[in-house]
């Protein structure tokens, strides 16, 4: 699992012995060069992570070389032993090798095996952002606790055991920071100020958000959020102005106080003081609010994008969350009541605007009920493919991020190399792998522009379906309305008809009453035809409305059918998008690990020519030669046979003039002259060579002396004076030194002259 790159000429972290080879492990313990350099680790055989550290992973050549010292596993600790594809979790407590492999016995004690320690418990991360902005974007502070721990050690060497080292908080901090802080601004952005301040089960709520969307994107990297705790979440100045009501109210309530307390504020400070104090208060919040400007202006235009995109998906969540409450409702103050004031307001608004006028309140409700629903499917599409699209573009950054950090932290490895042409050979492969890691960004910053156009355009087409629901609402209505027409005519029908038997109630009250036989007749008649024209005109209305009603069928069918088909095809234009965004994902994926495959090929064939050079370099002059390259082949030939020609005597030299001379057609006195002349110029190199070192020595000779002899004339000069300071003076005559041949005195022993270099004779 660990891709080793070498580390020629470091020392290691555990015996500090130095290693030459290009092995990538220790030639004395066995354990893997480069990893952290840990004295509990490594030198007390505890395993135990520090406290900043999530896991600590490092490998050994054989699994035997683990014990130089009784190995110990604390309680808080959880140690793995990863060979092959199996990891082994190494049970809490002290072991020796023997009782190791006899409890572990399915692991092989001279193989390869890479170590991982984590702890037990779960490791805290803090988070704190300054700028999340509310519904009123307000601007509101947040501090949150992320716990993080390793669930799935294979998911997790995948990922992060790709050279030896550690998972430290800033780490996790680094990987973790954009998406806690998309969660959260979603969930502020969402919320007013005053409904958070009212809302008791806020903190419970965000936790539980960002547990949850935390915990399905690190799943796949092995890791796991046990708990996530909100430190605090407030706003400057809605708490001063909740300070200043109590301070009112303290005031009101104890006014002698505040009168003696102005009493001597009056007593100290004049209308000067206070005029300088306020303008001192002034000149600061001035200062304050440029350093802020400038502040501002160095943020970077890719970090405004992205909180440009986490604000309009925040507003979208907010849009979203006000027509699911408005469907909730069940009455128009039961939705104001619940926040969505604002949102009715808007509906209620286009409704009338586009003219649409209802019976009663009940059927109105219903209609904004109904608009609010086609919204709020409209926003979920758009929310939902716009949600995918970020958690694949937080993977991408996740995963970009973790490559820089693994090519740091080989940077800060091979910077311990001591060996300084093999430093600077893996500098230089690892620079060039940190600039196309750039270029990848880069790549990536493009990506992320063109997901962001293709959400642009995705929202518009979802506006326009959005149209053709709400139309396709109204034409529903309008046969609805048709059908109540109808209906209506029934009900006319009826009535007509109840009048009819009303009339033949009342002539057979006449009959019974004996009237008239005129009034009778005319009643009679007149039944009759009314009669006559209730059958004819009940015959016309039935065709009509029957024809009515069966074009009325037809028209719903028609409409039923035309609205599945363009809901059909929207959903096929979402699938076509996701399907796009899921090529480019893959696409994106390919390349990645295509730049991270060709990496590693780079690395591994610098080190097998390093092995090579290596190996060349241990060889003889004959084995050199025949594996050298070509021209360096023919360059290491003609100074091996310089160095050969060099300690030739006079008759060699001849032999070898007589060969040339016989192998390339030239007369042997040209020949024997030639070599003579090679050999002159190799001698006088090298007595050119030996007089520069002679000049050299002179030249070292000669200063030595002079700073001794100016510290024999410091001695002399203070002999002399504390001669003359003494009570008797005694004159005496030395006998004379030893002189050179140019009069110079020489000191005792030496064996050339220290002021003209003329040598001594015996």
């Amino acid at each position: 699992m660990f891709q080793m790159f070498g580390f020629g000429g470091v020392k290691c972290p555990r015996c500090e012995h130095k290693n030459a080879d290009a092995s990538g492990y220790c030639g004395a313990c066995g354990l893997t060069l480069g990893a952290p350099r840990s004295e509990p680790v490594l030198r007390e055989n505890r395993w135990v992570a520090a406290a900043d550290e999530l896991a600590v992973f490092f490998g050994v050549r054989e699994l035997s070389g683990i014990f130089n010292k009784t190995l110990r596993v604390p309680a808080a600790s959880r140690a793995y032993i990863l060979q092959g594809d199996k990891a082994t979790e190494v049970p809490q407590g002290e072991y020796e090798i023997e009782g190791f492999f006899a409890r572990l016995n399915h692991l092989l004690r001279d193989q390869h095996a890479e170590i991982l320690i984590t702890r037990m418990a779960a490791l805290p991360v803090s988070f704190d952002f300054s700028d999340l902005g509310t519904a009123e974007h307000l601007k509101v502070s947040a501090s949150f606790t992320v716990s993080v721990k390793v669930d799935q050690v294979a998911a997790f060497a995948q990922h992060f055991m790709t050279t030896p080292g550690t998972v430290t908080t800033q780490h996790l901090h680094d990987l973790l920071a954009p998406s806690v802080r998309q969660v959260a601004g979603e969930f502020v952005a969402a919320r007013s100020m005053r409904e958070m301040a009212g809302n008791a089960e806020l903190r419970p709520q965000l936790d539980e958000r960002l547990q949850a969307a935390l915990k399905l994107r690190l799943a796949q990297y092995g890791l796991a959020v046990v708990q996530v705790d909100t430190l605090a979440l407030r706003h400057d100045k809605f708490d001063a102005n909740r300070e200043r009501i109590g301070t009112l109210w303290l005031v009101t309530d104890e006014r002698h106080v505040q009168l003696e307390h102005v009493k001597q504020i009056d007593q100290l400070y004049d209308e000067q003081e206070w005029q300088g104090i306020w303008r001192a208060e002034q000149n600061m919040r001035v200062e304050y609010r440029r350093a802020e400007l400038r502040q501002d202006a160095g943020v970077e235009k890719a970090e405004l994008a992205q909180q440009e995109a986490e604000r309009v998906q925040a507003i979208r969540a907010r849009q979203v969350d006000l027509y699911g409450r408005i469907l909730e409702s069940k009455s128009r103050k039961q939705a104001f009541e619940r926040g969505a004031g604002a949102t009715l307001a808007e509906l209620e608004h286009e409704l009338a605007k586009k003219g649409t006028r209802r019976a009663d309140e009940a059927t109105e409700w219903e209609h904004v009920r109904a608009l609010a629903g086609i919204r709020m499917r409209t926003e979920l599409e758009v929310a939902q493919q716009t949600g995918r699209e970020q958690m694949q573009q937080a993977q991408q950054r996740f995963s970009h991020q973790l490559h820089l950090q693994q090519i740091a932290n080989q940077i800060a490895q091979a910077l311990a190399i001591e060996d300084e042409a093999y430093r600077r050979a893996q500098l230089t492969r690892l620079r060039q792998s940190q600039a196309e890691a750039a270029q990848r960004e880069a790549q990536l910053e493009v990506e992320q522009h063109k997901a962001r156009w293709q959400g642009a355009a995705l929202e518009t087409a979802a506006r326009q379906r959005e149209a053709e629901r709400v139309q396709e609402w109204q034409d529903q209505l309008q046969l609805g309305q048709q059908r109540d027409l109808l209906r209506g005519e029934s009900v006319k029908d009826a009535a007509t008809r109840a009048n009819v038997a009303e009339i033949e109630r009342k002539i057979e009250a006449l009959r019974r009453d004996g009237a008239q036989a005129d009034a009778v007749s005319q009643h009679e008649k007149l039944l009759r035809t009314i009669a006559a024209d209730g059958v004819h005109a009940r015959q016309i209305q039935q065709i009509q409305q029957q024809g009515q009603l069966d074009q009325l069928e037809i028209d719903e069918q028609r409409q039923l059918l035309a609205q599945q088909e363009h809901e059909a095809q929207w959903q096929r234009q979402l699938q076509a998008l996701a399907q796009a965004r899921e090529q480019d994902y893959a696409r994106w994926k390919g390349e990645y690990d295509l730049l991270i495959a060709r990496q590693e090929h780079t690395a591994g064939m610098a080190r097998i020519d390093i092995e090579r050079i290596a190996t060349v370099g241990n060889l003889s002059d004959t084995g050199k030669v025949a594996l050298a390259e070509a021209p360096n082949a023919a360059a290491l030939a003609q100074i091996l046979k310089t160095q050969v020609q060099a300690g030739m005597s006079a008759e060699q030299i001849h032999a070898l003039a007589a060969l040339a001379a016989a192998e390339h057609s030239i007369a042997p006195l040209e020949a024997l002259r030639m070599a003579h002349e090679r050999v002159l110029e190799e001698r006088a190199h090298m007595e050119a060579q030996a007089d520069k070192d002679r000049r050299h020595q002179l030249d070292l000779i000669n200063l030595q002396n002079a700073a001794h002899n100016h510290a024999l004339s410091a001695q002399a000069q203070l002999g002399v004076g504390v001669a003359q300071a003494g009570a008797t003076v005694h004159h005496h005559h030395a006998a004379a030194g030893p002189c050179c041949a140019n009069g110079h005195p020489l000191a005792p022993g030496a064996q050339f002259c220290a002021s003209c270099g003329a040598p001594l004779r015996p």
